[in-house]
């Protein structure tokens, strides 16, 4: 099949993967989380071999894919699992943990318990054994199998089945995924930005269809990219930014947006939205040194290259989008009718997030730019910058319905008889305070 019959064929059903498009790998179920875009050339580093991401083009996302033997060697093919022999083994399980007597107090890890050898394994896959009989080999092979518990031999084939038949599974890049993922790898990139603290600012500022959003993006485009896919190709996203050079949004790439919806993904400089406005461009003049000092850091940061512990899965995530084709670029500058616009009617919502910018500035600066009766919402890392900006807020009498939230999440591990909270998760996510702007008496 041809690039441009694969490419047509994908606009008309956005669930199958492109040449060209961006997708999140999750490999040995969120043990590592990789972002490529897909071509001919891109390769996926599992081991100490590189695989060809080549037949990933053309499937539907959310294909799983296992490392077998094909006629070339070992590449990724497409793995179905077989629904009802899990189904299957969970009920047998669940019916054999209430009468099972067996733990591991015997067991010994001695090393003694595996007959079979490391050569043994490297001859099995120069013969071209499959990874899954390399695991019942194994099993067989092991003296202490049987004398585990249900549990135990479960952990066992899991940890066995991630050496030899690694899998990797196809994601759609969502504002949830993309969050998720540079949250566990990179949090500091997206000022630690919880995807329920991104949830939670969304709904907070009441993003809706045909909905003109004014944006300060400081998380590297994810608060961009998630306004956008909210809104759908409708209404305007409108970053805004002091000084002469706009916060880099390099994270909007891999939403994989269409023309139309990056169209509606424009940038304005703060200047040019308050040029109308009496005594507004000295007060952004004088304050631009001071937020440009602040935010060179995360510019360079967001372009320099890792550091030795990052740089393997970097290298996956950041040099196929350089190397590779671009897709269509977002973040325009905003044409004058539009601004124009946005200067008579005012924005219908405001979100800031600025980890490293005073938050009270900002405010006091871009809420004159909304309409009245319109909804914002600013995240923070911490809370001190936003209770002064409340505070202030407060004493000017610019909005009403003003509070600070402090996101809560408990992740779950969900399994037969083990359901409990995660041994180790994320306890902090966070503070977004929100309110509606009113017509000042001043």
């Amino acid at each position: 099949m041809s690039p441009n019959s694969i490419q047509s064929n994908s606009i008309q059903n956005p669930r199958v993967t492109w040449e060209g498009c961006s997708v999140l790998l999750d490999i040995n179920d969120g043990d590592r989380l990789v972002f490529a875009r897909l071509t001919a050339g891109s390769t996926l580093k599992i081991g100490n071999k590189n695989f060809s991401l080549r037949p990933l083009i053309g499937c539907p996302f959310g294909s799983s894919f296992q490392i077998e033997n094909g006629t070339e060697g070992l590449c990724l093919c497409r793995f179905v699992p077989s629904t009802e022999v899990d189904n299957n083994d969970q009920e047998k399980g669940g019916s054999q943990i209430m009468d099972e007597c067996r733990d591991n107090r015997a067991i010994v890890d001695n090393n003694e318990a595996q007959t079979l050898t490391s050569g043994d394994i490297d001859e099995m896959r120069r013969q071209g054994v499959k990874g899954d009989e390399i695991i019942e080999a194994l099993i067989a092979n092991s003296a202490t199998y049987e004398k585990k518990t249900t549990f135990s031999q479960e952990k066992y084939r899991i940890k066995k089945q991630k050496k030899y038949a690694p899998r990797v599974l196809l994601r759609r890049p969502s504002a949830r995924s993309i969050c998720e993922a540079y949250f566990k790898k990179y949090p500091h990139r997206i000022g630690f930005l919880r995807v329920d603290a991104l949830s939670l600012l969304l709904s907070l500022a009441n993003v809706t269809a045909n909905s003109d959003i004014l944006l300060v993006d400081m998380v590297g485009g994810l608060l961009t990219g998630a306004v956008a896919e909210r809104l759908g190709g409708t209404g305007y996203v409108c970053n805004t930014y002091l000084g002469s050079t706009p916060y880099p949004v390099e994270i909007v790439r891999t939403f994989n947006f269409d023309n139309e919806i990056c169209k509606r993904i424009v940038r304005a400089p703060l200047c040019d939205l308050c040029l109308d406005q009496t005594g507004t461009s000295e007060i952004i003049d004088a304050s631009n040194a001071e937020l440009n000092g602040q935010t060179s850091p995360i510019n360079m940061e967001e372009m320099s290259l890792p550091s030795n512990h990052e740089a393997a899965d970097s290298e996956t995530i950041v040099s196929p989008q350089i190397k590779m084709g671009k897709p269509p670029k977002a973040g325009e500058k905003a044409s004058e009718e539009a601004i124009k616009s946005w200067k008579e009617i005012g924005f219908s919502s405001l979100i800031i997030a600025a980890p490293d910018a005073d938050a009270w500035s900002l405010a006091k600066d871009l809420l004159p730019l909304l309409s009245y009766s319109a909804p914002f919402a600013i995240y923070h890392q911490y809370l001190q910058p936003l209770a002064t900006c409340m505070h202030n807020l407060q004493q000017g009498k610019m909005a009403i319905g003003l509070q600070i939230s402090e996101p809560w999440l408990r992740e779950y591990q969900v399994l037969p008889s083990r359901t409990h909270p995660l041994m180790q998760m994320s306890a902090f996510g966070g503070y977004i305070l929100s309110g509606t702007k009113i017509c000042s008496s001043s």
